[in-house]
Order: structure tokens, then sequence, then C-alpha cells
């Protein structure tokens, strides 16, 4: 009973690290394929597919999105039935959001498929980029189903507190994805459609080791069809928190989206950087999103069982520990800036605008991390509204306004540090909502 342990044990920093270092372990692997990906897209040495390929990307965010509605919502869901000892209801749980996640995922692919061009107009394609944007978007499209299913277990293992073996599965897909990228990028010649095939055919291997995992080591996820379905509180915690999850997820999208939409009269160069600076920037938000997420399943646990006294070390430790980290990497990012610009894109023009980018995207990362805390607490207790709030908050309306009131005022540099200006006031919005509607529960004495 190891995973029982990790639940169970007194010492609340071993633990947490335990959950969470697989975890980011598995979001630093997959920032090396973001950035090898990008490396190899960017080394053909066309500026209208790198913008081709950036502007396809937020369809990634969404399908990982539209994934997490199920994959984080019943991961938080399980996490605390397992407080509560319902394991029975866990396995209807997890049965439920594995086939609901293929079903709609064969619907969006239909979908994409047939409003291919309204969608890639919505993206900001050009007559530049069109070609480059639809050879990335028609194979991510097809894979639609796969790359949404590869976020339902790789988030329900970890609520049992198998969280290797979710690193396991995410880490071979990755890894598949790395090899295949130059290949059917370069040696291929299949360039923008080449990256695309290659992001299908790694999450389809993660899909079949998580698979495995499931079947031969779970205790309590299943996909059997035939336990039944959830009770109807559980579906609607599993929407109540999966939405606003999901929501979050496609506020990534939609910021990338608008920035491209605002800095599109300022050239496709500035989108090409803007693109690479999005994934470079990743190095600390993955981190830092796998450190908080990491240790959901203890939160979930422990606000399961009703048990303060763990809940309040539990979130002193964390919030201490992902401080330190957020601030280590905002100075390394900070100080490296050029010298990562120039891996990629080694002109000038390109190199400053870059390092203008990444440093206003990395210097409020310590924020960043006290908002992602402060949503997964959220979310680990049920609380809806809260998490709702903060998942439309930095990479959605407060984002939207820093950013047009930004160009209104200050045009390009305006744009450039929309995302600071989000980061400073999300992160107050986060205090206050956690004073008002988690610190009674998590820190007062019976």
């Amino acid at each position: 009973m190891e995973e029982n342990n990790i639940f169970e044990s007194d010492n609340i920093p071993q633990s947490y690290l335990r959950l969470a270092v697989p975890v980011v372990l598995s979001m630093v692997v997959t920032l090396i394929y973001n950035l090898a990906d990008t490396y190899f897209v960017a080394r053909t040495g066309s500026t209208a597919l790198v913008a081709g390929v950036s502007l396809g990307a937020p369809l990634f965010t969404a399908l990982m999105a539209i994934g997490n509605i199920f994959g984080q919502g019943g991961s938080v869901l399980i996490s605390r039935l397992m407080g509560q000892a319902s394991t029975d209801e866990a396995g209807k749980v997890s049965s439920f959001c594995f086939y609901v996640t293929i079903i709609i995922g064969i619907a969006i692919a239909s979908l994409l498929l047939l409003l291919r061009m309204p969608f890639l107009q919505l993206l900001g394609a050009n007559e530049e980029t069109l070609e480059y944007a639809s050879d990335y978007f028609i194979p991510l499209a097809i894979g639609a189903p796969l790359i949404m299913l590869s976020f339902i277990h790789s988030n329900l293992l970890r609520s049992e507190g198998m969280s290797r073996e979710s690193m396991i599965g995410t880490v071979a897909g990755a890894v598949a994805n790395i090899i295949l990228d130059p290949i059917m990028i370069s040696s291929l010649g299949w360039g923008a459609a080449g990256a695309a095939i290659a992001t299908v055919i790694g999450y389809a291997i993660s899909d079949l080791i998580f698979l495995f995992f499931v079947l031969r080591k779970s205790r309590i996820l299943s996909v059997g069809a035939g336990l039944g379905l959830p009770s109807s509180a559980s579906v609607q915690q599993i929407i109540g928190i999966g939405i606003p999850a999901a929501i979050a997820n496609l506020m990534q999208s939609f910021t990338a989206v608008m920035t491209n939409k605002f800095l599109l009269p300022y050239g496709n160069d500035k989108i090409a950087v803007m693109g690479i600076v999005l994934k470079v920037s990743m190095i600390a938000l993955l981190i830092l999103t796998g450190l908080a997420f990491g240790g959901q399943p203890l939160y979930g646990y422990c606000f399961g069982k009703g048990d303060r006294e763990r809940l309040m070390r539990l979130f002193r430790f964390s919030f201490l520990f992902i401080l330190a980290v957020a601030s280590v990497l905002t100075v390394l990012l900070v100080v490296s800036a050029p010298s990562l610009m120039r891996v990629f894109m080694d002109e000038d023009g390109i190199v400053q605008d870059g390092v203008l980018m990444l440093r206003s995207q990395v210097i409020t990362m310590p924020l960043v991390g006290l908002v992602l805390l402060s949503t997964i607490i959220f979310q680990s207790a049920g609380k809806v509204a809260g998490s709702f709030c903060l998942s439309i908050s930095r990479q959605g309306v407060i984002f939207f306004l820093a950013l047009v009131l930004g160009n209104l005022f200050l045009g390009y540099i305006g744009i450039v540090v929309s995302q600071a200006v989000s980061d400073i006031i999300t992160a107050l919005i986060a205090v206050l909502l956690f004073r008002a509607q988690l610190f009674r529960d998590m820190f007062s004495r019976k």
C-alpha cells in the first residue's frame, strides 16, 4: 500500500515531493519537447512557417483544456473520494471520464475538420501563413481524441498516488515526439505537418502506456464499461471543477490568439518571436504548474478526510517551496534571456525583441506560483466559485483588459507588458479570495 503511505505519512515535505517531483519532471520533458519542436521548425529559416505553427498552437491548448475537464475534474474528485474511503464511486468516476472524453474527442475532430477555414481565420492566419497553419492544423484535428485522452489517465493516475507511472507515460510520449520531429519536419520534408504528426504519435504512445498502468497496477481506477454511472453529485463535481480548469487552459489559447492579433500590425516577425518566447517562458510556468498540481492529490485527500492540521502544514510547506523555486527561475531566465533567444533565431533585431518579451513574461513568476497554488487548493476543496474566478482572470478577463489598455496607451510596449500587469492584479484577487473562502476552513480550530 505504498500509495496510501504517501497520503497518510506524517512527513509532509516528503509526501509532497514524492507526488510533485515526477509531475515536474514530466513538465520538464514536455518543455524540452516544446522547445525541440520550436527549434526544428525555426531551423527551417522560414519566418512564415514559424508564425504558421505558432498560430496553430492554440488548437493544441484547446484540446488539452477539454481533456482536462474530465482529467483534472475527475482527479480532484477521486482524491477526495479516497480520503472518504469511497473507492467504488472513484472507480465509476474514472471509467466515466475515460469514455466521455473519447466520445467528445471524436465529435470535436469532426467539427474541426468540417470548419477548418473559419477556425484558421479565427486563429489569425493570413495569406502568408495560411498554408503552414493549415498543414499544422489538420493532423492535430484528426488526432484530437488521442491528444485529449492523454490528459485523462495522466491526471487520474496521480490522484491514486501513482505520479511516477504518470511521469513514465508522459516522458515516453515526449521522447518519441522529439525523435520524430527532425525526421518528419526536415528529413521527410513535411514541415509544419510533420511537427503535428509527430505530436499526435507521441500522445498515442502515452495513451497506451497509461492504459497499461491502469489495467495492471491500479487498485481504484477502471475502464470497465459495466461499472455504471457515478452519482449525479459526482458528475456535478467533475464538471464544476473541470470546467474552471479547462477555462484556465483555454485562456492560454485566448492569450496567444489575442496577443497575435494585437501584434499583427507590427509584423509577422513579432508574432514569430512571441511564439518562441511563450515556449521559452514555459520553462518557469511548467515547473511551477507541476509543483502546484503535483500536490493536488494530497490536498484533495486531506480535504476529503477533514484533516485541518495536515492541511495547515501542507500549505505552509508548499507555499514557501513554490515561492522559492519561482524566484530562482525568474532570476535565471531574466539573466539568460539573450542567450536563450539566440539559440532559436540568431538575428539581432529578433533577439532584441525576444529579450524584452521574455523578461516581461517571467518577471512576475513568483506571483504566478501563488495564483497556481491558490487555484489548486480551491479545486481540491471543491470551491467552484473561487476556482472559476481565478481561471478567468490571469489569462482571461484581466489579461484582456491589460492588453487593450496597454495597446491603447503604450502601443507595442503595452502589449508586451500586459501579461505582467495581469499577473499582479490576479495575485491580489487570489489573496482576497483565499482569505474569504478558504482561510477559515484550513486554519481555524474546530
